[in-house]
């Protein structure tokens, strides 16, 4: 191998001459890894990749592992379709736990908003949501993260103005997280952010804190109502069903007696019937046998009994000499 000789500091340096052909197989291994790592990418389950020829789009690639051209002629960006992100509004969680820990700085300029009935209250709510159209996502909106943002808080400030504050802070809650998701996903969907609300919900609403001792008073006041109200519901539910029970026993005791009354008089009245169809056919004896039967009824209960002639007069009244005294 020939060697080259250089001056360098008043001495003589031999430098071998280098061999082109390893020179060329350097270079041809370097641009062979430079194309494997370049020219292959995966993509996770959850994600689709975006593909992007000199900053054009090309193609949006499935979940697996796919091929590009390198060299940065083509670029893959990964996008999260099936993950289900959050936004928080009014508040910012800095460690979610069991004991969630919150930033204690001022997002009033954020919560602060005016309800339907002129009254300022404090609201904190969140959004989930997903990638549903990662193209437009990419392409379409600039900062879509900070688009969507500003459209949430004046959606939630357009709903909250609809309704009054007791609706915000109690009755109509559910009513305003679901007009506020329908509203947000009408509104993104004319900017074709491809994004999908999956839902708002609310978080703490209270009223500013200059309000809140008399506030606090009128709530308990509406507690003591309702608490009032559901014991009158309460004695309520319990008396009445109890005397409409009374009364319905009542009124079938007095049926019962109304039946009976009827059939023993129509018993009687047959029986009477019956003794003057018999009376009519033998007087006589229909009369003898009335008597006796008379008879056997009453003289059972007599202590004692005394035959007495019609026709005898001056009778001394002899009874109870018996138990008297009298002779035995």
């Amino acid at each position: 191998m020939a060697k080259k000789t250089i001056n360098v500091g008043g001495e003589i340096v031999e430098i071998p001459d280098i061999n082109k052909n390893v020179v060329v197989m350097a270079v041809i291994v370097i641009l062979g890894l430079i194309f494997l790592f370049s020219g292959f990418y995966k993509v996770d389950a959850s994600e689709v990749g975006i593909i992007q020829r000199f900053g054009k789009y090309v193609e949006t690639t499935s979940p697996g592992l796919h091929f590009k051209f390198p060299f940065g002629i083509d670029k893959v960006t990964r996008i999260a379709i099936e993950r289900n992100f959050k936004q928080e509004f009014g508040f910012q969680t800095l460690q979610a736990g069991v004991r969630t820990q919150y930033s204690r700085a001022d997002y009033s300029d954020i919560s602060l908003m005016l309800t339907g009935d002129l009254s300022s209250v404090l609201v904190k709510w969140i959004i989930q949501y997903k990638v549903q159209d990662p193209v437009k996502y990419l392409f379409n909106v600039r900062n879509v993260e900070e688009t969507l943002r500003d459209v949430t808080e004046a959606v939630m400030r357009l709903v909250v103005g609809d309704h009054s504050v007791d609706e915000v802070i109690s009755l109509s809650r559910q009513d305003i997280e679901i007009q506020s998701t329908e509203l947000l996903q009408v509104f993104l969907d004319e900017f074709e952010t491809g994004l999908f609300v999956e839902n708002i919900r609310l978080q703490n609403v209270d009223p500013p804190e200059p309000v809140q001792p008399a506030f606090n008073e009128v709530n308990q006041a509406v507690q003591e109502k309702e608490r009032i109200v559901n014991e009158a519901e309460t004695a309520y539910n319990k008396v009445v069903p109890q005397a409409k029970g009374q009364r319905q026993q009542m009124i079938s005791q007095a049926e019962g007696y109304f039946e009976n009354r009827v059939n023993r008089a129509k018993g009687d009245a047959e029986r009477f019937i019956s003794i003057l169809r018999e009376y009519s056919k033998a007087k006589d004896v229909t009369r003898k046998r009335l008597y006796l039967e008379t008879m056997l009824t009453v003289m059972p209960n007599l202590k004692g009994t005394f035959i007495v002639d019609e026709d005898q007069k001056g009778l001394v009244p002899l009874m109870q000499l018996n138990e008297r005294g009298g002779a035995k």
